[in-house]
């Protein structure tokens, strides 16, 4: 592969269709706290841009080290991204409704749930270290921060949508959030098979 717009094209195209389950999860944290401040929303983006651009630099070392071992692991994916979003979807509905019948003032995210988040969004995109194989080195580089950067301003997107309409939806916000990460996880999950 050569350093040409064709590359770069596709890495931004790559870094959109791996942002998208990110930019789920952030609509559903913006929803959940409409009062985020924009260092929270950056901190937010920029976690889940990190994660988008180690998980295909892991999936391109485990192409040119240890595929064989890579390939076990590849079937599991789809439950690990189903078990981790469906847990914090779960936790997040149970809250919006408890919430809801307590009238309390919405959680913040916890560094730990965001963590999850980050690995669970984008722990598919380990595959695209096979689709970049061919890449050397620094191209694979340049392309995982492309997709950090795509991921970033789409997730800072998502978050300020979501604030927006969180202020509007009140305490069905954190209910709203859960179900969209459930169906996030049961999405991963199933297009896996097809």
């Amino acid at each position: 592969m050569n350093w040409n717009a064709v590359f770069f094209t596709n890495s931004v195209l790559l870094g959109v269709g791996l942002a998208m389950d990110a930019f789920s999860v952030s609509l559903a944290n913006g929803l959940n706290d409409s009062k985020m401040k924009a260092r929270r929303v950056c901190g937010i983006a920029g976690v889940f841009a990190g994660f988008q651009a180690l998980m295909p630099m892991l999936g391109w070392i485990c192409v040119h080290t240890i595929l064989q071992y890579f390939q076990a692991f590849e079937k599991l994916i789809p439950w690990i991204a189903l078990i981790l979003l469906a847990y914090i979807g779960g936790k997040m509905l149970l809250e919006g409704i408890k919430n809801e019948e307590e009238a309390e003032e919405v959680k913040k995210l916890s560094f730990g749930a965001l963590m999850v988040q980050g690995v669970a969004t984008s722990i598919d995109a380990l595959s695209v270290g096979f689709t970049i194989a061919e890449y050397n080195c620094i191209m694979a580089l340049v392309c995982a921060l492309i997709i950090a950067v795509v991921t970033f301003f789409i997730c800072v997107a998502g978050l300020e949508i979501g604030k927006k309409f969180g202020t509007k939806l009140s305490n069905k916000a954190s209910i709203l959030g859960g179900v969209i990460l459930i169906v996030i996880g049961l999405e991963i999950f199933i297009t896996s098979f097809f």
